[in-house]
This record gives C-alpha cells, structure tokens and sequence, in this order.
C-alpha cells in the first residue's frame, strides 16, 4: 500500500474518536468556550500593550500620564488566558482519561475474543508495546487535536483580521504567506519523516519481542549456555532499531531548520515593514510594538503547531496498530440464534468430525464416538494423533471442517460460547499460571469462592500439605507463568481451579504428565472423586491413568483405530495391548494398576 493510502487510512482512524467525545459533548463544549475565550484575551493583549506605549511616549503627548487602568487590564487579560487555559484542560481531562480507558479496555476485550490461531502466532512484547503506545497516542490526540491545532488557527484568523483592520494589508499577507508556507512545508517534511518514525517504532517493537522471548525462556537460554547469543541477537535488532532513530533525528533537523527558516524571514519583513511606516509618522511606537507582539505571539504557537503536527503523525502511526488489531475479526463467533447452554449430566457426541489446522494437513478423519452422561472416555494414542485437538474443538478454540460436535443433541455452533466454556472445565497438559499468590490461581476458577471452599479444593488436589509448608502459604507468589513451583504443582493448581469452578463437562488433557507415581496416583485418586458424576473425557499418554475408563478410544493418524474397555483392548491384542505392554516395560511399577483377573 503507498504512503498516500496509508495516511489517509491513519487520518480516517480519527472517526472512531468521535463517540468518546460525544459522550461527555457537554463537558467538550465547555472546554471549548474556555478555549475560545482565552484566545480572545491572548489577541486583545497586544492592543492593550500597544496603547500603553502610546500613552509613555513623549513624542505623542506633552503630559505623560499613569495609564493604571490600561496596566490593571493588561494584568487582568495576561491571567485570564493562564486561567482559563488551566479551566480548559480541567474539564476536558475527564474526556481524555475516560478515551483512553475505554479504548484500552476494548482493545483487551477485543484480543481475548480473537480465535487462538491468532495468540499463538502473535508476540506478546511487540502486542504490549503496541496498546501501550496506541493509548498513549489517543490521549495526544484528543488533547491536542482540540487544544493547540483549532486555538492556533482561530488565532491566525484573530490576528489576520486586527491586522486588515488596523494596518495596511501587506501585513496581513505577510502573516497569511509565512503561515501557508509554513505548514504546507511542515506537512510535506513532516510525512516524509514519519516514515523514519514508524520504521524506528517498527524496530523497537521487534527489539522488545525479542527481549520479552528470552526472558520468558530464561531456563531453557540457561540449558544451552546461550546468554551471549541471546544478547547478541538483541544487541543486532537494538543497532537496527539505533540506525532508524539516527534518520529520523536527522530527518528532525532538517524539518526544524526550515521551519526557523521561515519564522525569521517572515518577523524580519513585518518589522522593517512597520519600522519604516514608523519613521514615515505613519505608525506609532505602540503600533511596531503592537505588531512585534503579534508576530511572536503568533509564531509562537505556530511553531509548537509544526511539533505537535509532528506528534500527531507519530500518534497515528502509534494508534494505527492498535487499530488494527481492533479491525481482527474473530475466527469463532456466536450464531445469530446461539442459546445458552443449561445442563447437569450432558451427554457429549462428535460425529463424522474432520478438522485440519492447515487445508493441505488434515489432523482429525471421520471422528465420531459419544461420552454418553456421567460417564468417562478416554482418548490414548501416539503423539500427533490428534487427541488433544477433540479437546479444542470441544471447547470451540476452532469450528470443525465437517461433521459436527454435540451436547445434549445441539451442535455446539449453536450454542453460546460464554455458556459453553461456563459448563467445560479443562486441565491442561502445560499449566501456565499468573505472577500472582496460590490462593489467587486457585480461586480464579471461581473468583467468588470464599477461602473455605479453596482450602477444601487445595485438599481434594493434594496441595494442603505442600501449601502447609509455605512459609506465606496460600499468600506465596508463583512467578511469572508459575516459574517458581515445580511441574507437579503447577499440576495440582490446575486441577484445583477446575474442581472450584464445578463444570459439568471435565476435560483432563495428560493432567498428570508432571507428577510421579505416587503423586499421580494421588491426583488420579482425586480426579476420580470429582469427576464421579460428570461427563469426562481424559486425553492421556500413560495408560495406566485410564484403565478405569467407561470406554478407552484408540487415536492413530487422525482416525479412531480402536474402542473399548481396558481389559476388553488388552484381549484385542491391538494396538493398545502394543502401547501398554511398551509402557509396562518401561515403568513395571504401573503393573500394580493392572485390573486384569
């Protein structure tokens, strides 16, 4: 897309600002009569001041007389436009405050309702940088859009007139020309400089990813010994990021010479102007200082328009990422008709289901097998099968490619995800918790759960003697993504959160891949408990977790090979009795599980 369209879509992006200021439109219009006044005050000192040097000057009167009240007036005038300035960003801060909060709160909303396919291929430092400046950038906005580009330019208009009215009107074109000449070169240098600008903020947010993926690795980073490579790779995207701050500071300079470039000119052509007619007994005094006011005045603000132009372009080259993360549609979305789902003991079928991450690689083949009410099924196979995909499906991350997936006889794209995901609770295999306490990863299954029924959790997963042991308890801060605990507590956590949250559909997928054995058999003690009258459904590896299963499917390359119950498999000498007779081998001591007569 040229540089062209991609302004202009940035410039358009200013319409969605609109409702935000029309929420609190009586607080904006306000703020703007504030703004209008004060610039009425701004205009009026120069008169004032002109009219006091007239009545010190000599040359005019042969009595000089005190002009006490033109001087109170000038006191008055100078306040006023501080006071009234100060009134102006006092009502208007609520507006900017509350835009930024909503904005950013949609923004959040609108991520957690974007498909997974997008947050598994999205950077979470270059995301975070990405809101931060885009807020940041809305703020800017807001303030100054209304603030400094529309007062400036009612005070050209201002100033333009008292001048036409005053003064011969080479002044007033002086003023028009400097100013024309003015923005439109600021305009032009300025857009040729924001693309240095969102080259540097396109670096910056790649140096920050890659920052933020070696810390979160940090363990593995210290497996390898790669700390210097690590800091390598970072160093090579800051020196990227360093060339483009160094164009666009160059870029900077060159903007700021021809800006003092024509400032200069135009004040030097007004004030020989005025000096002359000053010589000539045309003018007074008061008038060249009157139009000297002016001009400073003027230029003053027109100057801080040419860094605030600058700002807003960075602004929208800040917002518009943030932008288009809103403009995401979300892959999964509820059917018009969708009705919540309301059940104790559903009864879970997939039929026919076919799925496939990619169109050329197929996971899932003609699926179909039913987890009737109450019972417990479990899914085993080899890696890659597609166990933990059923899983996903389930819990709608994805919609099938063909057949369907049903709870209780309603496909489950016509139900309501909020109340589908309500009535699932799932333990994944990788448990990643939040840089928060125990207590807090547990009671966010339910955050309205008391602290008894987390502590009667804590003991139905096995954590009350580990917690016990703490010396801050449930108050223990995990780390980021629960760092600070071992692979088996992580485990247990989970398992407690999804206990608080009571769902009527379980789904333990390989909930027990980090404990040993007799953690394991603890947990699977518990799992059992809790799982007694709810639908389950168990992806597992290690098949001595299951054999207790209503019914143990066999998964191999994306098809159901094999289906039945523990014992009845083993007789089967299929695949299954291959896989258990491998795992025995390798740990014996699951042999003890064997229910075999």
């Amino acid at each position: 897309m040229s540089a062209p369209d991609t302004t202009h879509r940035e410039w358009r992006r200013l319409r969605l600002l609109v409702p935000y200021l029309w929420e609190f439109r009586g607080r904006v219009a306000i703020a703007l009569a504030f703004l209008v006044a004060a610039k009425l005050a701004t205009v009026t000192l120069p008169i004032v001041l002109k009219r006091i040097v007239d009545s010190l000057d000599a040359s005019q009167q042969d009595v000089i007389v005190l002009p006490l009240a033109m001087l109170v007036v000038y006191g008055v005038l100078r306040l006023s436009t501080v006071l009234l300035g100060e009134l102006r960003d006092l009502i208007f801060g609520r507006v900017t405050e509350r835009a930024m909060r909503r904005l950013a709160l949609r923004a959040f909303e609108h991520l957690h309702g974007l498909n997974l396919d997008f947050h598994l291929a999205r950077r979470t430092g270059g995301l975070s940088r990405d809101i931060e400046r885009g807020t940041a950038g809305i703020s800017f906005l807001l303030r100054f859009m209304l603030f400094n580009i529309l007062p400036t330019l009612l005070e050209i208009g201002l100033v333009v007139g008292i001048l036409l009215f005053y003064y011969d009107w080479f002044f007033a074109a002086i003023v028009l020309v400097s100013v024309v000449l003015y923005i439109v070169s600021s305009a032009v240098l300025t857009e040729w400089r924001t693309r240095h600008v969102r080259e540097s903020n396109r670096l910056d947010s790649e140096a920050n990813t890659r920052a933020m993926d070696s810390l979160l690795n940090y363990e593995t980073v210290k497996y390898f010994g790669n700390e210097g490579f690590e800091a390598g790779q970072y160093d090579r995207f800051l020196a990227s990021w360093e060339q483009a701050l160094r164009r666009s500071r160059l870029s900077l300079g060159l903007l700021n010479v021809v800006q003092a470039l024509i400032i200069g000119a135009a004040i030097t052509a007004m004030m020989i102007l005025a000096a002359r007619q000053v010589v000539d007994g045309a003018m007074t005094v008061g008038d060249l200082v009157m139009i000297n006011a002016y001009m400073l005045q003027l230029f003053l603000p027109l100057n801080f328009l040419g860094f605030v132009y600058r700002e807003i372009k960075r602004a929208l080259a800040d917002i518009s990422r943030m932008f288009q993360l809103l403009d995401v549609e979300p892959g999964i979305a509820d059917a018009p008709h969708a009705a919540p789902l309301v059940v104790s003991q559903p009864a879970v079928r997939f039929d026919n289901v076919s799925f496939g991450y990619r169109p050329d690689r197929p996971i899932l083949r003609n699926v179909s097998f039913e987890i009737p009410a109450g019972r417990k099924i479990a899914v085993v196979g080899a890696s890659g099968a597609g166990k933990s995909t059923l899983a996903r499906l389930l819990f709608r991350f994805y919609d099938v490619d063909d057949g369907a997936i049903a709870i209780d006889g309603s496909d489950i794209r016509d139900i309501a995800q909020a109340s589908l995901r309500e009535a699932i609770g799932v333990v994944p295999q990788d448990t990643v918790l939040f840089n928060e306490t125990i207590e807090y990863n547990i009671r966010y299954g339910r955050p309205d759960a008391g602290r008894d029924a987390v502590e009667r959790v804590a003991r139905l997963a096995h954590l009350d003697a580990f917690i016990a042991a703490l010396p801050e308890g449930y108050d223990t801060m995990v780390g980021e993504r629960g760092l600070k605990l071992s692979g088996g507590e992580k485990q247990r956590i989970a398992i407690a959160r999804t206990m608080l949250k009571d769902p009527a559909i379980l789904i333990f997928d390989e909930a027990t891949s980090s404990l040993d054995s007799h953690a394991e058999r603890a947990i699977l003690d518990a799992m059992r408990d809790v799982a007694a009258d709810r639908t389950t459904l168990v992806i597992a590896h290690r098949l001595s977790t299951v054999i207790d299963a209503d019914e143990i499917i066999v998964m191999a390359q994306g098809r159901v090979a094999e289906r039945g119950t523990h014992p009845r498999l083993l007789s089967a000498d299929g695949r299954y009795a291959a896989m258990w007779r491998l795992q025995q081998e390798r740990s014996p001591e699951d042999s003890a599980a064997d229910p075999r007569p």
